[in-house]
Formats: C-alpha cells, sequence, structure tokens
C-alpha cells in the first residue's frame, strides 16, 4: 500500500489513523488487541492516543489506551513499521505544558508504549499560562534526544499557534508538522478559514479527529432508532438539525450509488479537503473497521465532493 501513504513530516503513515481513545474504556485488552490486529493486517500503520486516554473511566487512572498499544506492540513485534502518535497536557498527574510535565510525561508515555520514541507528539490542549517558547524548547529537547521524532498541535488558538509557529523558525528549533482539530462535515467552522491557511502556509498536515462525529456520520442514528453506544449523548442530536439531515440525506445517496459505507464516504470527504492527511477514526469492534479503512481506496469525485460539501453549509 506504499502509494496510498500519506507526508506528516518525515512520516509516512496509512491514510486513515486509528484512534485510541477507545482501548481501555468501549474497548478491553482482548477486543483492542484484535482491532490493532486487524488495521496492522489490513495494512494500517498510524495509531493515535492520549496520555490521558481513559481517565474519564470509573476505576481508570489515565494511560490505559497507551499500555494496552505498549502491550500490543511488544507482544506483534514490529514496531518500526508502526506510526504512535500520543498526546500531553491532560493526563491527571501531568496536566499542563510547563517544561516539566512534558518531559515527565513523555517519560511516562514510553514507559506505557514500551518504546524508546514516540512517532509523533503532540501537545493535546494549550496552556496559556506557559510561554509558547517554552513549551517549543521543552518539545525541542525531547527531539534532540532522539524520544520523539516529529511534534504536532491539538487544541490551541489561532494566535497561539502563529506565535509558536514564528518561534520555531526564528530559533531554529522543533516546529509543528500536524494539526489535530475537530473537522468533520457537521463541524467545519472551528478549521476551515485562517485556520487552515496558516497550516497551509506552514506545511501543517491536518489529522482530523471526531471525522465521523461521534458515529453520526455513520448513519446509524435514525429517527426512532435508539442506538446503544457511549457517545450517543453527544451524536444523537444532531439529527434534530437541518444541518444534520441534510447531510445524511447527501451521504445516503452517494454510498448507496456506490455500494459502499456511509463511514467510508464521510471520510473520503475529509481525505479530500485541502492540508487533510489522515483522518481519525475509531472502532470498538473488528466488524467496525473495514467501512473506516476502505477509505484509503476511496476517491470521491468533484461532483460527490460538491454535494457533500453544499449540504454541510
Amino acid at each position: 500500500m506504499a502509494d496510498l501513504t500519506k507526508k506528516i513530516g518525515d512520516l509516512d503513515v496509512f491514510p486513515l489513523a486509528l484512534g485510541g481513545n477507545v482501548f481501555g474504556w468501549t474497548a478491553g485488552r482482548d477486543a483492542s488487541f484484535a482491532i490493532l490486529d486487524a488495521y496492522a493486517e489490513g495494512g494500517g500503520d498510524f495509531v493515535d492516543t492520549a496520555d490521558s486516554y481513559s481517565w474519564w473511566v470509573g476505576g481508570n487512572r489515565g494511560g490505559e489506551s497507551e499500555e494496552i498499544i505498549g502491550e500490543w506492540l511488544a507482544s506483534r513485534g514490529g514496531r518500526d513499521r508502526m506510526v504512535i502518535a500520543t498526546k500531553v497536557g491532560v493526563h491527571p498527574e501531568h496536566k499542563g505544558l510547563s517544561a516539566t510535565t512534558i518531559k515527565e510525561a513523555a517519560e511516562d508515555s514510553l514507559r506505557r508504549l514500551r518504546t524508546d520514541h514516540i512517532d509523533l507528539y503532540y501537545t493535546h490542549f494549550d496552556d496559556p499560562s506557559v510561554p509558547v517558547g517554552e513549551i517549543i524548547t521543552a518539545l525541542d529537547g525531547l527531539v534532540r534526544e532522539g524520544k520523539v521524532r516529529q511534534i504536532g498541535v491539538s487544541n490551541i488558538e489561532l494566535d497561539r499557534l502563529e506565535e509558536s509557529l514564528a518561534f520555531s523558525d526564528r530559533e531554529g528549533l522543533a516546529k509543528y508538522v500536524a494539526i489535530q482539530p475537530e473537522y468533520n462535515l457537521v463541524a467545519r467552522e472551528g478549521y476551515e478559514g485562517e485556520r487552515m491557511r496558516v497550516a497551509e502556509r506552514h506545511g501543517l498536515a491536518a489529522v482530523p479527529y471526531y471525522g465521523l462525529a461521534s458515529g453520526f456520520l455513520t448513519g446509524k442514528y435514525r429517527p426512532g432508532v435508539t442506538v446503544d453506544s457511549a457517545r450517543a449523548g453527544k451524536a444523537g442530536p444532531l439529527l434534530e438539525t437541518e444541518r444534520g439531515r441534510r447531510v445524511l440525506a447527501a451521504l445516503d445517496e452517494i454510498a448507496g450509488a456506490r455500494g459502499i459505507a456511509m463511514a467510508t464516504v464521510a471520510l473520503a470527504w475529509l481525505r479530500a479537503r485541502p492540508t487533510v492527511a489522515a483522518p481519525i477514526a475509531s472502532a470498538r469492534t473488528v466488524e467496525q473497521l473495514p467501512a473506516l479503512m476502505a477509505v484509503a481506496g476511496t476517491v470521491l469525485t468533484g461532483e460527490e465532493v460538491a454535494s457533500l460539501t453544499a449540504a454541510s453549509e
């Protein structure tokens, strides 16, 4: 599948990042191993997690997802063919982005992941109390030590993002190569516009989270249908919006004409957007995975992209 890979800095990645937020939450160890096995066997090599996943589950402390991924990597081998992305800033024991916090959190992530390097290390949420220079310098130190290959940024205000990129350029330090925004057919405003233009100017690859809007864009949420999902509270209300109904109708039409899953079409639209390298999507069962991975071989026509874009305005 070499012809399908995308570039994030100097990293070659499969065009669908497997979300690890479900590992240790809605997918236990055995189910997580099965999902990771199926993803890798299908050519996938890009796994996204965070040091805080899944602290919100009763009895969890944070880091469960990393531990599962680390155990899987150790048991399966082939670490060098996988691209592992994780994040810093939200773990209950490592909140914020001070230089000390970043260094300590990275060491804990490396231990849980059972590896000597993190391929892509994101700041999970910005910490405005810390100067961007301190954050970038700390991340640069990890890169220089060989503990991190590339750095990325997730939730951050535009002015702080631009300040961070300018600092890296001015000081000749490690620079963000990836941005992870919330971005999908029913959530476009937060990324499109100036944020996307900044990404284009600086060569940042976008790796959108909530690519399927918490499952809404799979089409399983319909009037009168009760969905057994931990994310129903977020996805369900979208059905009550005119925009949500328009998007579902457009997805239905294209998916039906092509004979593919709505999830595949929704992710393919994201892949067609400027700057996007690989949307993130998670599966809590192996059966959910094929529709996600099919995005690698799905290219929408200009007319299909335009139809979905218009429906999501």
